[in-house]
């Protein structure tokens, strides 16, 4: 069995925000077909990857945490191989919209009986 390779060794095109993240963040633009070094291999995208969109760093198999910055940002909807392109498409997202200005205006509102 061989040593685990250092992330250090992935495509210089890629980001990885974290060592422990599944996906890589893209530095550029990059074309379907193109091949990237993940660290571990070499994988062939699956489709063009816009400018700061993720790529499977390795397979992510349904139901496994997506983890970018070293944490869950959703869920594989699907097994996602290596250097295919994480979105919408095969990834449930864990947003959760928290906070809006507009709602601490009317919760001011309420409170004070007075409008902003």
């Amino acid at each position: 069995m061989s040593a685990p390779v250092p992330a250090s060794t992935h495509d210089p095109r890629l980001i990885l925000l974290d060592p422990r993240d599944n996906v890589f963040v893209a530095r550029m633009r990059l074309p379907a077909g193109e091949a990237i070094e993940t660290g571990a291999g070499k994988a062939a995208l699956d489709r063009d990857i816009p400018l700061a969109h993720k790529i499977a760093r390795r397979a992510i198999a349904p139901g496994e945490k997506i983890l970018k910055y070293g944490a869950p940002i959703g869920v594989a909807t699907v097994a996602i191989a290596a250097g295919c392109h994480v979105h919408v498409q095969n990834m449930k997202s864990d947003y959760t919209p928290t906070y809006h200005l507009e709602d601490e205006r009317k919760e001011d509102e309420r409170k004070t009986g007075m409008n902003a």
